[in-house]
């Protein structure tokens, strides 16, 4: 009680949390936008009419509700734990947060044990009020449906318009520049398209990918990336159909709308529409490209290098790490390392080693942790790998399909209204109606094996631990690995693995 009464008699203080979404428009000058500008005002306003003390104002300008890397967010949270403040104030709980899970966590968990009164002004949300909770929840189930709503939305106009062969990234691939007379086609950049010409005509003539990218930087030439140009910048370009006048899109897809992380998606998902623009390459050097490409392929014994491939990275550089053989056996070396001996003191491991290693530790979580049903999940998909592929292929085609239909359906109403030419229109059905009949048939061949494989494999139990990897295995259990430097006079490589469990 007689806490309470002290801290009455002092006077409360208040910090403001102001936020702008990043899809919100119509900046005024100077560094926040006007809206921001305005809830500051307003909130200001409001702790004075109730007699608080402004503590600090944070504003995040430019960034989304269900961003959880706001920079004065964050700073909000650690002033908040450290009770520097009593009372947080915003316009409204959204701006706060649009996601339910921090609204439960912050305003209904950790705020009132921290001593700090959550008040947001234009929907009257009050944690001093306990009437008011339920509308507080209703508000943060209201925001994550809108996250939601508006995710599908985007995802929906992006992915109709990458079926109709339209370039939607944020900048144009290397050798090209986007067109400023049309959104979302690419025109030759010629400076950089002398480039890439000289990449293809350089393999083809015989030079390796590490060769070339010493070759470009010796002479200057900026890579895309606009730092050293290594081997797999080389690889990607040379694998690239944008350069015979294809376009290619949605290789990499989101996790959830909740994170901006991006995870790789199978090429039968993958957007590929023909002559979209012009060509850098010839059709002719490219087969010369991709035929040379295949002969110089080496797959390890035991597909060990495929198997870890894209998940494996540097720990002194974050670079991937590239496969390499010696005297029969498979190892994974720091790919700068192939470019200059003092780009990075660079990891080394064999591939042998890493999968004993990797193998090791996740027998050893498997035996202390037989109660967790989330690892046990995982290890049973791992015995059931083709079957858990085949559902996951076919549940990814038939949302393929979907949009297919969607695009189609979309096309109709534009040339009704007149917007689409007949020749426009007539290009573009025929596109996505011959990408949806092969997504059906692939669907349809999938569905047979999966059925083939039910039917032989009957109700046998399936193993819980792990004897050997394979690519379904690492896939299913692995996000990423890094292979530090063995120190000197140490046969321990320092390794760090990053599960998906």
């Amino acid at each position: 009680m007689a806490a309470n009464a002290q801290q009455k008699a002092r006077r409360m203080k208040a910090a403001i949390y102001c936020r702008l979404s990043e899809e919100d428009k119509g900046k005024a000058g100077g560094t926040d936008s006007g809206s921001i500008q305005n809830q500051k005002l307003l909130l200001a306003q409001y702790a004075c009419a109730q007699g608080w003390e402004i503590y600090d104002v944070y504003s995040d300008d430019d960034y989304a509700g269900a961003d959880r890397n706001r920079p004065e967010f964050n700073r909000l949270l650690k002033d908040a734990e450290a009770k520097r403040f009593d009372i947080l104030l915003c316009k409204t709980q959204s701006r706060f947060t649009r996601e339910l899970e921090l609204v439960e966590k912050y305003i209904h968990g950790l705020f009132p044990i921290w001593g700090i009164r959550f008040v947001s002004v234009a929907d009257n949300c009050d944690t001093d009020d306990p009437g008011n909770k339920k509308a507080r929840q209703i508000n943060g189930l209201v925001n994550e449906w809108y996250l939601e709503d508006m995710s599908n939305s985007i995802k929906s106009v992006l992915n109709s318009r990458r079926s109709l062969g339209l370039h939607i990234g944020s900048s144009a691939p290397y050798g090209y520049a986007r067109d400023p007379a049309q959104k979302g086609r690419l025109v030759i950049d010629n400076e950089k398209a002398a480039t890439v010409r000289r990449v293809f005509s350089l393999f083809a003539g015989g030079l390796g990918k590490t060769s070339i990218a010493r070759a470009l930087n010796a002479h200057g030439i900026p890579s895309p990336g606009g730092r050293l140009w290594q081997y797999a910048t080389v690889a990607r370009m040379l694998k690239n159909e944008v350069y015979i006048g294809h376009m290619v899109q949605g290789r990499y897809g989101s996790v959830s709308y909740k994170t901006k992380r991006n995870m790789p998606r199978p090429p039968e998902l993958w957007f590929r529409v023909e002559n979209t623009h012009e060509a850098i390459i010839d059709e002719r050097l490219w087969h010369t490209v991709q035929q040379l490409i295949s002969q110089r392929a080496r797959p390890f014994a035991g597909n060990k290098a495929g198997a870890f491939s894209g998940r494996v990275y540097c720990a002194c550089c974050g670079s991937t790490m590239r496969t390499a053989k010696s005297h029969g056996e498979g190892y994974l070396r720091c790919s700068r390392r192939y470019i200059s001996k003092t780009a990075c003191p660079g990891g080394f491991i064999s591939l042998r080693r890493l999968e004993r290693a990797v193998l090791c530790e996740l027998n050893r979580l498997a035996s202390e942790n037989l109660a967790s049903d989330t690892l046990r999940e995982q290890s049973l998909q791992c015995g059931s790998s083709r079957r858990m592929q085949l559902s996951k292929r076919i549940s990814r085609m038939r949302g393929r399909i979907d949009i297919c239909s969607e695009a189609m359906a979309k096309l109709y109403l534009d040339r009704a209204k007149g917007s689409l030419s007949e020749d426009d229109f007539s290009d573009a059905l025929k596109r996505i109606s011959s990408e949806k009949q092969r997504l059906m048939l692939s669907a349809a061949n999938d569905a047979a094996e999966l059925e083939q494989i039910g039917r032989s494999s009957g109700n046998e139990d399936l193993p819980l631990f792990l004897e050997s990897l394979d690519s379904a295995a690492v896939e299913a259990l692995i996000e990423r690995i890094y292979i530090g430097r063995r120190p000197a006079g140490s046969w321990e490589v320092p390794l760090e693995i990053h599960w998906s469990f």
